[in-house]
């Protein structure tokens, strides 16, 4: 699954920069390829997996935890190895994602109040 969702990723940062060039064909070949990595590949995958449950409180949750782990250890982690690395530039990335991860955490904690 990690390839597929890789993929989607890849191919669509492909797509926008294809646009900007100027290459509307070549954009929507990777438009549409992407969108097969994620809506067919990557979904069917999940569902196999068991990564979707069927109601919203049990993916809120989910998404919660994934959330708070990214925001409060993963990439303040990694903000911290770059620090040591000398790489502000990647440091203050990985803070700003963290920062982005943690409003996000915070959403799905509203939207499981509101259930």
């Amino acid at each position: 699954m990690q390839g597929e969702a890789f993929a989607f990723a890849k191919y669509t940062r492909y797509a926008r920069q294809a646009r900007q060039a100027g290459n509307p064909q070549i954009a929507q070949l990777f438009s549409r390829t992407a969108r097969v990595e994620l809506d067919e590949h990557f979904a069917e995958e999940a569902t196999l997996a068991g990564l979707v449950a069927s109601d919203a409180a049990a993916n809120l949750t989910d998404a919660i935890a994934g959330e708070k782990q990214e925001a409060e250890s993963m990439y303040p982690d990694y903000a911290n190895q770059a620090d040591k690395a000398g790489n502000a530039r990647a440091a203050d990335l990985f803070r700003e994602i963290a920062a982005d991860e943690k409003a996000h955490e915070q959403a799905f904690r509203q939207a499981l109040a509101a259930l």
